[in-house]
């Protein structure tokens, strides 16, 4: 669905919350929403969007033509199932720039107009909000560009003897599938590089610095994080780090070291290079697996704290 051309089918505003919309000629779109609209402000859900395709669905259920800002929806558009798009997502129009923050939202019931008529409303699963990042203006007529945020992450295996080509890696393929996997499953648009290197500071140091600068979402190690003499993995991760995380790997200690002991003596770390989330791993399969599956479950919230995005409001 990249970059996907949305026809914009109307524009609405109301001046009360939980009142239906009214088209209007054209509507202002500036750093706290819809100039003139109810929902406007300093928060992350400024601008609502529901898709035609949504709505036709609906008003068969409804056995009536519904019009267009009746589910209190800012934009009304065509092109594209709004709902299977992903927060950190981006419309573009000329200079206008919205980013999607949300995917359906908490049902108002009876507050909602259209639910006290039909008992059922579409919004809460498959409207959309975004927030404003660029000014400017939008009409029924003009066409919005879909642009996917694309999640990069970065691999790094660290092993003399893999790097030299002595044995296969194994962690690093689990990892890069369970990371697919991830993604996937949270609808996400990613890029995933791998590597083998040795365990060689000045080879990480060059790799994580690139991260940085290439503006990558994650980075993910596996190997060197035990406490052999060439077990340098958490140690030069660390210089990089503007933040560190500990709850999560001092979680997985805990949380495995407490059937088997040998999990303590693990020194992972997990942290942010600015805004690049960076996580530690053990260099076996087993370890990956039990790894992954803890650390995924902060990924998303903790790209979207990054992004300066607060979905509890």
């Amino acid at each position: 669905m990249s970059n996907k051309k949305v026809a914009v089918l109307s524009v609405n505003i109301s001046e009360k919350k939980g009142t239906v919309k009214k088209p209007v000629d054209s509507i202002e779109l500036n750093a706290k929403g819809v100039a003139n609209d109810a929902h406007a402000g300093n928060w992350h859900r400024q601008v609502s969007l529901l898709a035609k395709e949504s709505v036709d669905k609906f008003s068969i259920q409804a056995k009536r033509k519904i019009d267009f800002g009746e589910f209190a929806e800012n934009i009304t558009t065509e092109g594209i199932l709004l709902h299977h798009t992903a927060p950190l997502d981006r419309f573009l129009f000329g200079d206008l720039e919205l980013e999607v923050t949300q995917i359906g939202k908490k049902c108002h019931g009876d507050n909602c107009s259209i639910f006290r008529e039909i008992g059922n409303c579409v919004m809460p699963k498959e409207g959309i909000f975004c927030r404003v990042i660029k000014d400017g203006n939008l009409k029924a007529g003009d066409v919005l560009i879909y642009h996917p945020r694309i999640i990069k992450a970065m691999i790094i295996t660290l092993s003399d003897r893999a790097s030299r080509g002595e044995y296969a890696d194994k962690s690093g393929p689990l990892l890069e599938k369970l990371a697919e996997d991830f993604f996937k499953s949270k609808n996400r648009h990613y890029h995933i590089d791998k590597m083998i290197i040795p365990d060689q500071e000045e080879d990480l140091s060059k790799l994580l610095k690139k991260a940085q600068k290439d503006n990558y979402d994650a980075v993910f190690t596996t190997g060197g994080t035990g406490i052999g003499p060439r077990d340098i993995t958490p140690d030069v991760v660390k210089k990089h780090l503007t933040k560190e995380i500990p709850g999560i790997m001092e979680l997985i200690r805990v949380k495995y070291g407490m059937e088997k002991p040998n999990a303590l003596v693990s020194r992972g770390i997990a942290g942010v290079m600015n805004k690049t989330l960076v996580y530690t791993m053990p260099g076996s399969p087993k370890a990956v697996n039990e790894y992954c599956s803890e650390i995924f479950k902060t990924v998303e919230h903790s790209l979207y704290m990054l992004n300066e995005l607060d979905l509890h409001g």
